[in-house]
This record gives structure tokens, C-alpha cells and sequence, in this order.
């Protein structure tokens, strides 16, 4: 590989630099010259020689030794990824959930406890509640936006507190500085689930977080393609404890699916900043609506936390969740009487999709934790793709009219 990754390295993460980090951050040409980034599809690497291979096992070569443990095609993604964070390091990961239980479980030890905001996706609840207490890990979860509640969650084994914030899928928000802040008079560090802010829109490293996980499949592919997922944090936590997790228990990122999230990063700020302006728009679609209870949407006034959304984050998203007056029929209905945007429990993604959490992505979680997340059966949560604003609007449109019904 060519010295491109080093000249790449002197763009900063600034608004104004922003577009071109994007497309030629951590940019590491072969000698062949290629334009478009390589893809390196193999599983092993050559030495030299004997002493070489030997060099390499030992750390003092710092060359390839396996695709689970460093590739060049992946390190390109994770370089793009890293400085686009402002983090000092980044791993990939096969999947979101891959690289949320990778940060969780390499923080922790048998004995520990974790903190976390209950609004939470479904499978990172069950990697709290029901996995991670299987090697003697406890955690307590808490109203996120209740700062007093976490305190009182504090114990004195208390090692990691952990959120989404906006959460899946009813977009309430929580006080980053504020918990970290907390954590670390504790000695806790502070796991930041970021991927329906997106790098873009939130800086959760410069808000305190320690440590911050993505779902690259959502907007950093965006288009449907591939799984991925990525770990971000220092240089300390990422060589002492990440990375001997990810190189013994191999949930390794496919070179092939590390160069498609590249090329989904160099399109990245437009297609958020569309999506966002959508999003937006059809929030003021949404609100007042007679078949509508509430539309929550970051920078929309009527969030019950619009402030602190203005405050963390320089756009309100792309995604919304609506809350229909009749239920899970109103709900159904709204969703089956669309005919642009699909069906699907994907998020983050080019096309516009829709999803019913309680009976979806949420399905498996207890009643009771359900409810305490304000997820109920006339809840529905949008993901807004790059259709034509219009297109969209009539869409909703038909979806109101068809609640209506129901109301």
C-alpha cells in the first residue's frame, strides 16, 4: 500500500472539511494506482520468510497476518471512520449488535454492573437483561432522561453506563454530558449507542462518551447492501480490551461489506441531510393531525425535549415516531394504505420504510418494559429514505386518512 492513509490523516472532522474526510479519509492506494479504494478478498497474507512469519505473530512486523484480525481493506473503512468520529481508534464488526456487545462485554467482568437508559432496541435489552447476567454481569435500567435515576442505579461495582440516544424506537433523548459526567466521578465509562444521530448530527465523543457503537448497516451503507457495524474509543481501551475480544471471538467484518460501508460514507452527508430535510417536513405533515396523539421528532417544538435535542444535535434526524389515536388497527391501517414507502424493520436506509415496534423489533421485550417505554400499540416508527418530499407527503397523507378510520 501507497503512503495515501497518512496524507489523508491531516483532514479534521470541522463542518468545513467535513465532505472532502468523507470521501478521502484514510484513502490508501495499492501500486497500482487505483482510483476507487481495493478490495482485499483474503483470508490470509505470506511472509518472506520463516523469522518474518515469526515477527509478525510477535507484533514486531507489523504486517497482515489474518482477515479476522487486520485486513487493508478494512482498516480503511475503520481510518474513514475513526476520523470522521474524532476518535483516536475504530473497529469494525460483522454487524451493529456485533459491535454493541463487543464494547459491552470487553468493559466488563464477571461481578460488574451496568447502568443503562430503558429505552433501548430490543436485542441490546436481551444482551442486558438475559445474556451478559449469564457470566455474572448485572445491569439496572433506568429513565434516561432522569439524571437523579441513574445516580440512584449507582452501585459500587457500577463499571459502565450505557444508552441510545435518540432511542429505538421512540426517539426520547438523554443529557449525554450529564451521565458522563456522572459515570466518571464513579470511575464508569460511558457506552454510547449512536446510530439514529449518525456521525453527522452527534459528537457524543465530545459530549464525554468514552466509547461509541454504529450499526453501519443503517445510513453509513444506507442503501439496503450490507451488514457492518463499527466500535470507536482511545487507543488504550481499543488495543487493551477491544481488540483481543474481536481477534479471539471473530465476529469479523467481510472485506467485501468494509469497502461497500466505504463507498456508502462517501455519499453520506448528502443523503442524511435529505432525508433530514424530509423528515422534518413531514413532522409538520404529522402534528395536529386528528388521527395523530403525538409525532416525535428531535427538533421538532412539540418533543417533549426539544431543548435538549437543539442542544446535542445539529439536525433532528431521519427518523420519526408516530403515535396513532386507534391503536394497533389505526396503526396497521396507516401502514398498509401506503404505496411509496415500504414496510420493513430496517431503518437508515435510502428508501423510506415503516415498521410497528410492539409487534416487530420490540416484540420479544416484556409488557412491562414496553410500556415504560412509552411503546404502545399505536406506535409506528418512520424512517425517512430519498423520495421526492412530495411523493412522501401524499403517501402519509393516505396513511392518515386510512387511521382516521380507526381514530
Amino acid at each position: 500500500m501507497t503512503a495515501g492513509a497518512g496524507v489523508m490523516s491531516e483532514f479534521s472532522n470541522s463542518p468545513d472539511q467535513l465532505d472532502t474526510l468523507l470521501v478521502r479519509g484514510g484513502l490508501a492506494r495499492s501500486n497500482f494506482g487505483e482510483t476507487s479504494e481495493a478490495i482485499f478478498m483474503t483470508s490470509g497474507f505470506v511472509y518472506e520468510s520463516a523469522a518474518q512469519a515469526e515477527a509478525r505473530f510477535t507484533g514486531d512486523d507489523p504486517g497482515y497476518v489474518y482477515s479476522r484480525y487486520r485486513n487493508p481493506t478494512l482498516e480503511g473503512f475503520e481510518q474513514r471512520m475513526r476520523l470522521l468520529e474524532g476518535a483516536e481508534a475504530c473497529h469494525g464488526t460483522a454487524s451493529g449488535m456485533a459491535a454493541v456487545f463487543a464494547a459491552l462485554a470487553a468493559s466488563v467482568s464477571a461481578g460488574d454492573h451496568i447502568i443503562a437508559g430503558r429505552a433501548l432496541f430490543g436485542s441490546c435489552h436481551v444482551i442486558l437483561t438475559q445474556l451478559l447476567p449469564k457470566w455474572g454481569v448485572t445491569a439496572t435500567l433506568v429513565d434516561g432522561a432522569d439524571l437523579k435515576a441513574w445516580e440512584a442505579a449507582i452501585q459500587p461495582n457500577t463499571k459502565v453506563f450505557f444508552m441510545e440516544t435518540p432511542a429505538n424506537p421512540t426517539l426520547s433523548l438523554i443529557d449525554i454530558k450529564a451521565v458522563a459526567d456522572l459515570a466518571h466521578s464513579v470511575g464508569a465509562s460511558l457506552v454510547i449507542d449512536n446510530v439514529f444521530a449518525t456521525p453527522l448530527l452527534q459528537k457524543p465523543l465530545e459530549l464525554g462518551a468514552d466509547i461509541v457503537t454504529y450499526s453501519a448497516t443503517k445510513h453509513i451503507d444506507g442503501q439496503g447492501r450490507c451488514l457492518g457495524g463499527a466500535v470507536l474509543g482511545s487507543a488504550a481501551f481499543c488495543t487493551d480490551k477491544l481488540q483481543p475480544f474481536l481477534r479471539h471471538t471473530g465476529p469479523a467484518l467481510s472485506p467485501f461489506n468494509a469497502w461497500l460501508l466505504v463507498k456508502g460514507l462517501e455519499t453520506l452527508s448528502l443523503r442524511v441531510e435529505r432525508s433530514c430535510d424530509s423528515a422534518a417536513a413531514l413532522a409538520d405533515q404529522l402534528y395536529g393531525d386528528k388521527a395523530v396523539a403525538q409525532v416525535l421528532y428531535p427538533h421538532h417544538t412539540s418533543h417533549p425535549q426539544y431543548d435538549l435535542g437543539k442542544r446535542q444535535m445539529t439536525r433532528g434526524g431521519t427518523l420519526l415516531a408516530i403515535e396513532l389515536k386507534g391503536g394497533r388497527k389505526a396503526a396497521w391501517a396507516f401502514m398498509d394504505a401506503l404505496e411509496t414507502v415500504d414496510i420493513s424493520n430496517n431503518l437508515g436506509d435510502s428508501r423510506s420504510l415503516i415498521t410497528h415496534p410492539m409487534t416487530t423489533t420490540h416484540r420479544a421485550m416484556p409488557e412491562d418494559d414496553r410500556t415504560a417505554m412509552g411503546i404502545t400499540e399505536g406506535l409506528v416508527r418512520l424512517s425517512v429514505g430519498l423520495e421526492s418530499l412530495k411523493d412522501l407527503h401524499d403517501d402519509i397523507a393516505r396513511g392518515l386518512a386510512a387511521a382516521a378510520v380507526h381514530a
